[in-house]
């Protein structure tokens, strides 16, 4: 009985603790997040998505605002057209201009907000929302997207806090967009989208010369298979004599023993 009763005790236990994961991971994965495509580098471009899920089961997502910091100003924020979605970019004034390109630039983009029109997010669904930003700071290791996300029913979550280091994450993270190092030419993401093979038209010298010289590297190939294949026809060719030879001598030496 006391083994029994133990055994249930530790399935029990066991159970209570597999479901309080399970919440908790429902909960840690439901926020709001900035995810990637691809690389996002500092000084270059990238795209990204905002990923918003719906937290409620009795009310839908129609309006998500996501807001960028000035400290580190990106002076081209573009959103990406979604139908049932309208898409509004707010700029702000910079208390020190940005130089992208050789210009100046004194306003960058503070927020954008979409509101649903004629779409929404349900229960237990999410929607992404694509950016294209540029030029992406070079002085910090992330940005921090705080986002503010609203329900039909008036429900205002706002995704705010920052996390800390060492400690636990709070209960509604800002979206945090990470940076790697810088790449060498400063277009990030946008470098892949660029063609790896320059039409035939527009070849360099350098391009041809490296074209000359694989061509002439393949007759090479070709010259040195060929000679080697002459080289085998001959050695064969000289075995079949042998062999031509050594049948002939066999023949004579048979008809002498016959004749003896």
């Amino acid at each position: 009985m006391t083994a029994s009763v133990s055994a249930s005790r530790i399935a029990l236990a066991g159970g209570i603790a597999l479901s309080s994961v399970v919440l908790l991971s429902g909960t840690a994965f439901a926020h709001v997040s900035v995810q990637p495509q691809g690389e996002a580098a500092k000084g270059g471009y990238a795209t990204v998505n905002i990923k918003v899920p719906n937290e409620r089961d009795n009310a839908s997502t129609v309006k998500v605002e996501v807001n960028f910091p000035l400290d580190h100003p990106l002076a081209s924020v573009m959103p990406q057209p979604i139908p049932g979605w309208k898409a509004v970019v707010t700029k702000s004034e910079l208390s020190k201009p940005l130089e992208l390109h050789g210009k100046k630039i004194d306003k960058a983009v503070s927020k954008v907000t979409w509101t649903a029109d004629g779409s929404k997010i349900g229960p237990g669904e999410f929607q992404q929302f694509p950016l294209s930003l540029g030029q992406l700071p070079e002085d910090t290791d992330q940005l921090v997207l705080k986002a503010i996300q609203t329900y039909d029913n008036k429900e205002i979550v706002r995704w705010i806090e920052e996390s800390k280091e060492g400690a636990d994450e709070p209960q509604n993270p800002a979206p945090v967009l990470k940076l790697s190092a810088a790449s060498g030419d400063h277009h990030g993401a946008a470098a892949t989208d660029a063609p790896t093979t320059a039409p035939s038209a527009s070849v360099s010298g350098d391009a041809k010369t490296g074209h000359d010289d694989k061509a002439g590297h393949h007759e090479e190939k070709t010259a040195a298979a060929s000679s080697s294949s002459d080289t085998t026809a001959r050695i064969l060719g000289v075995i079949g004599i042998l062999v031509g030879i050594a049948g002939v001598a066999f023949g004579v030496l048979a008809g002498r023993r016959r004749s003896a």
